[in-house]
């Protein structure tokens, strides 16, 4: 059947060695929809973020770029503004008919990481054409904290679909009347439209903004550290705050969603025209994310917003993106929620694993 591939076919694939590794894949790193990726035990400063193009290998192109290089093994800090190029652990040999697509993993995406997968031959960030053999590399960008890195860390995912997934409008609509995805009347225009929430059923704090000027962020330490060191918090009883250009935003969708067991979803922007920001990094939802079956009882979306070139105005209820659901080829074998280490099952406004609650 054709889909999103589950857990139990990367599992397949690992064994064909469809899916290779330097040093041999855990089963921590096998999601219900996804693959971890790991970050190996080099980075190369870059003059500038690029594609290898149709044809050219990226070391090839990396010997143009490459400023200097740091060995990860003690870890190293990857400085906020800077651009680099990590080569992967792991590395693909695809077969016909089967596509991947890489994205940030949640908390990378909460720490304004802009962590995006490029390949030999690439003409996109994060899309892997079918038959593709070669290696992986990620393309890092901290752009509000600097972070400390080491190998073997996962800060991106890869999902892997044969043949067509996603579904349109009309079968939206229809999986919706048999399994509501969301709270109240859903807005389906190529996707399931989501919009902020800047009236929280209690208080005041609707999101927080990262500080300009902070220390580094160890992403091995989780819970340690605290949020007033590196965000303020954004409050407001208008159901309206004004967006700083170049500024980073967490703020939280007004709508709880849920993805069924057989489904999953990918977090996409709504329309650039809809004003001067964009919740820009894009994220995956595996099955069961909000899912009663997965003991949920529907989760809301965390956003990740940048402004852009002039201040904008954000409303309470405004559509600020949308989820693209796909239908998967088997069920999985586990659920998002369901027995495995899921950070944000049930979440509201929240940041990134590494702060203190």
């Amino acid at each position: 059947m054709p889909g999103v591939l589950p857990d139990s076919a990367i599992r397949r694939m690992i064994a064909r060695q469809e899916i290779t590794a330097a040093t041999e894949v855990t089963g921590a790193q096998i999601q219900p929809a996804s693959l971890d990726l790991r970050l190996g035990a080099v980075a190369y400063r870059v003059r500038a973020s690029f594609l290898a193009g149709r044809d050219v290998k990226v070391a090839d192109k990396l010997a143009d770029f490459e400023m200097h290089r740091m060995d990860l093994t003690h870890g190293a800090v990857l400085e906020k503004g800077c651009v680099y190029l990590l080569p992967l652990m792991e590395g693909l040999a695809l077969p016909r008919g089967v596509t991947a697509v890489a994205n940030a993993k949640s908390s990378t995406g909460r720490l304004d990481l802009l962590t995006r997968v490029i390949t030999d031959g690439g003409t996109e960030f994060d899309r892997i054409p079918e038959g593709y053999h070669g290696p992986l590399y990620a393309e890092i960008c901290p752009r509000s904290f600097s972070v400390l890195v080491r190998p073997g860390m996962r800060l991106n995912q890869i999902r892997f679909r044969d043949g067509h997934a996603t579904l349109d409008d009309a079968e939206l609509t229809a999986l919706h009347a048999a399994d509501p995805l969301v709270t109240g009347t859903p807005v389906i225009d190529a996707g399931l439209g989501f919009s902020v929430d800047l009236r929280p059923a209690e208080g005041d704090l609707v999101g927080y903004r990262a500080k300009p000027h902070t220390g580094v962020i160890d992403l091995d330490r989780i819970g340690h550290y605290t949020a007033g060191d590196f965000w303020e918090e954004l409050h407001t009883t208008g159901g309206r705050i004004i967006l700083d250009p170049g500024a980073f935003y967490i703020l939280v969708s007004r709508e709880a969603v849920t993805i069924p067991p057989d489904y999953a979803a990918e977090m996409a922007p709504y329309l650039a025209m809809v004003g001067e920001f964009r919740v820009h990094y894009a994220g995956f939802f595996d099955p069961g994310f909000g899912h009663r079956a997965a003991g949920g009882t529907g989760s809301r979306g965390v956003l990740e917003v940048r402004c852009h070139e002039a201040p904008f105005v954000l409303e309470h209820g405004q559509v600020v993106g949308r989820l693209v659901y796909e239908r998967m080829a088997a069920r999985p074998d586990r659920l998002y929620g369901a027995g495995i280490a899921s950070n944000y099952q049930g979440q509201g406004l929240k940041l990134a694993k590494n702060f203190r609650a």
